[in-house]
């Protein structure tokens, strides 16, 4: 996978960040994979759990070339350092089509004859996308969907929708092992409805959503696409559409 220049091996000797310009809690820099330790560390991890507003407080960490997220670590599975990144196995977000990405789980995952709808045109912003995901962080602070008590993160990645591929996430393996499939998704996402994404646990992850559907044909149309992005957590379409309208958040897990 293309990468940015990692500023993480910084923080190595300048824990606090203050080279960057930033001003992190205690931490540590995470190198594991499923092949041994990497040439450089693929992410930062606080500590502790993160409080209201450490999310948006490492939003200026964008200037140098890192994005802020929010990581389960309490998890059945452990935290990073247990999960199995697979960074070398990853290729490049931008190198995939997400309509045709879409459309070839469609076809493995629906009956033969449900052709592919294609992708659900772009949709009004109701936020700003980095403020809503603020918010969304937030919220998740005391626990949300499969997080106990997520800590902060960062990583080195062009955009949130690339972190999952940058550090090597394997949490959609039993869908698709190349990850970098599911970031191309998520890059539409980013340009169609605004999503940012929020959480990462082991094999499941949340975004804000700046741009929801707002009745229930738009919700339909982007029901098709979390059900070819993710068809194990959906269930009835038209049940799952509904709940989608004024939406600020999308939860995903693989089984």
């Amino acid at each position: 996978m293309a990468t940015l220049p990692n500023p993480l091996p910084k923080l190595a000797a300048d824990p606090s960040g203050s080279s960057l310009g930033l001003e992190l809690p205690p931490g540590r820099l995470i190198d594991t994979t499923a092949e041994g330790p990497s040439d450089e560390p693929l992410l930062w991890c606080a500590d502790g759990p993160a409080g209201p507003g450490d999310f948006d407080a490492l939003r200026s960490a964008r200037t140098a070339g890192l994005l802020p997220l929010l990581m389960d670590v309490d998890g059945d599975q452990g935290g990073p350092e247990k999960w199995e990144l697979s960074p070398d196995e990853m290729s490049y977000p931008g190198d995939h089509d997400a309509d045709e990405v879409l459309e070839d789980f469609w076809e493995e995952y629906t009956d033969e004859g449900d052709e592919w709808p294609g992708l659900a045109e772009p949709l009004t912003l109701v936020a700003d996308p980095d403020e809503r995901a603020a918010d969304v962080a937030d919220s998740l602070t005391g626990g949300g969907p499969g997080f106990k008590a997520p800590h902060l993160a960062l990583v080195p990645a062009r955009r949130s929708a690339d972190i999952p591929a940058a550090i090597g996430w394997m949490g959609p393996a039993h869908q698709e092992n190349d990850t970098a499939r599911l970031c191309a998704v998520l890059r539409s996402w980013e340009d169609r409805f605004g999503i940012r994404l929020v959480a990462l646990g082991f094999d499941r992850l949340t975004v804000s959503v700046a741009a929801p559907p707002a009745d229930l044909d738009e919700a339909e149309e982007v029901a098709a696409e979390h059900f070819a992005f993710c068809p194990d957590d959906i269930g009835d379409l038209e049940t799952y559409a509904q709940k989608l309208i004024g939406r600020p958040t999308w939860h995903f897990w693989w089984d």
